[in-house]
C-alpha cells in the first residue's frame, strides 16, 4: 500500500507533550471531585481505555459504540467495568433510554475530547509534511463523475505515478476531510477521504482547492424517436408538450431538484429516477426527454439535444482538500494533474 508518513521528531515530542498536559487536566479534575486517593489509579489508564469511554459517550449506547469501534459488545462492557473499577467512580448511569454520563463521566468525556481532537490535528500535520510521491491516495466523488469525467484522467495519472495507489469512494456527499482518525479505523476506511470532486454552489469553508469549471445541463430526448421533438425548442414549450423522465417528486438536496420541483408542477412527468444515470437509461427507452449534465454526451450519442444550456442549473466543479493535507505530495500531483485535465474537459 505504499510507504509510511515520515514522522517529525518535533511534532512527535508536541503530540506526547499535548497528551500529557491533558492527561494532567483530566487527573486533577478527578482529584478535584474524588479525592487525591483517585490519582493511584490515574497512571493505570492509557489513550485505548478513554477511546471506548468516548465511543459509549458518542454513541449513548454499548452497542453503538462497538460498531464504531468495531469490536464486539462484550469488549466494550468489559473495558468499561475495568476503567470504572481503576477510577472508583461511576462513569455512565446504565439507563432504559441508554448510557448517560455521570458528573465525573462528563469531565472524563470533555478532557478526552480534547486528546482526540488534538490527536487528530497532529495525525493531519504528519500527513501534510510526506512528500514522496508514493502510497494510498483515496478521492471520494459523485457517481456520474466517476464515469464520465474521470476514467481518463484518472488512468493517465495513474500510468504517470506508478507508486500511487489510487482509491474511488463514489459518495454525492462531501466527505468529513477533517476527520482523519486512527482510533476510528473502520469508519475511516469507509467514509473518509484526501480530496474530494464535488458538484456544488457552496463548499465547506473550511476546506481548501480550486473550481475546475461549470457543469451545464441541457434538455436530452431520444434520436428519431416518435412524438419526441428533435431540435432545440424553447424551454417553455417542452415543458407544456413533452412527457419527461424527472428526478424524485420529494427531492430538494440538489439544485437540479429544486429546479424540476419548481419547473415540473404542470408537466407531463411519465417516470421518476433518483440519479442521472438512470434518466439516461430511461431516456433511451423513448418515453420522454430529461434534464443531463452536458459532459455525459459523450457516452450517449443516440440522445439529443432539444434545449439550450440552463443557466439555473448550472453548477461549479470543485476539487478539495484539507488544508493539511494540501503540501501533501501526492494530493498536490493529483489536484495539479487530474484537475487539469478536468478543467480541460469542462471547457469542451
Amino acid at each position: 500500500m505504499g510507504t509510511s508518513p515520515r514522522v517529525n521528531p518535533d511534532e512527535t515530542n508536541s503530540r506526547t507533550a499535548c497528551s500529557c498536559q491533558q492527561w494532567a487536566d483530566v487527573q486533577a479534575e478527578f482529584a478535584k471531585t474524588h479525592g487525591a486517593s483517585i490519582l493511584r489509579a490515574m497512571p493505570e489508564l492509557d489513550w485505548s481505555d478513554l477511546r471506548h469511554a468516548l465511543a459509549i459517550g458518542n454513541a449513548g449506547s454499548l452497542a453503538g459504540a462497538a460498531r464504531q469501534l468495531g469490536v464486539n459488545h462484550s469488549t466494550v462492557l468489559r473495558r468499561l467495568d475495568a476503567l470504572e473499577a481503576r477510577l472508583g467512580a461511576r462513569l455512565f448511569e446504565r439507563q432504559r433510554s441508554g448510557y448517560q454520563p455521570t458528573e465525573a463521566g462528563l469531565m472524563l468525556l470533555e478532557q478526552a475530547r480534547r486528546m482526540a481532537d488534538q490527536a487528530d490535528e497532529i495525525e493531519r500535520r504528519v500527513l501534510g509534511r510526506d512528500r514522496e510521491l508514493t502510497g494510498p491516495l483515496r478521492v471520494t466523488t459523485a457517481f456520474v463523475v466517476m464515469e464520465h469525467l474521470l476514467p481518463q484522467p484518472l488512468a493517465d495519472f495513474a500510468r504517470r505515478y506508478p507508486g500511487i495507489e489510487v482509491e474511488v469512494v463514489e459518495n454525492a456527499f462531501l466527505v468529513d476531510l477533517s476527520r482523519r482518525s486512527a482510533r476510528d479505523a473502520q469508519a475511516w476506511s469507509r467514509l473518509e477521504a484526501d480530496v474530494a470532486l464535488r458538484l456544488s454552489p457552496h463548499v465547506a469553508e473550511h476546506l481548501v482547492g480550486r473550481q475546475l469549471g461549470m457543469s451545464q445541463c441541457r434538455i436530452y430526448a431520444l434520436r428519431a424517436a416518435a412524438g419526441l421533438p428533435q431540435s432545440v425548442q424553447p424551454l417553455p414549450v417542452l415543458l407544456r408538450d413533452a412527457p419527461w423522465v424527472a428526478f424524485e417528486r420529494d427531492a430538494t438536496t440538489r439544485v437540479y431538484d429544486r429546479w424540476m420541483r419548481q419547473q415540473l408542477r404542470e408537466a407531463n412527468v411519465r417516470i421518476r429516477a433518483d440519479i442521472f444515470n438512470a434518466v439516461a437509461s430511461l431516456l433511451h427507452t423513448g418515453i420522454g426527454v430529461g434534464l443531463l449534465p452536458t459532459f455525459m454526451e459523450a457516452k450517449h450519442p443516440e440522445l439529443v439535444a432539444v434545449s439550450e444550456p440552463i443557466p439555473e442549473v448550472a453548477v461549479p466543479v470543485w476539487m478539495l482538500t484539507h488544508p493539511d493535507l494540501r503540501d501533501t505530495a501526492r494530493v498536490r500531483a493529483f489536484m495539479h494533474d487530474v484537475g487539469d485535465a478536468l478543467a480541460a474537459r469542462l471547457k469542451e
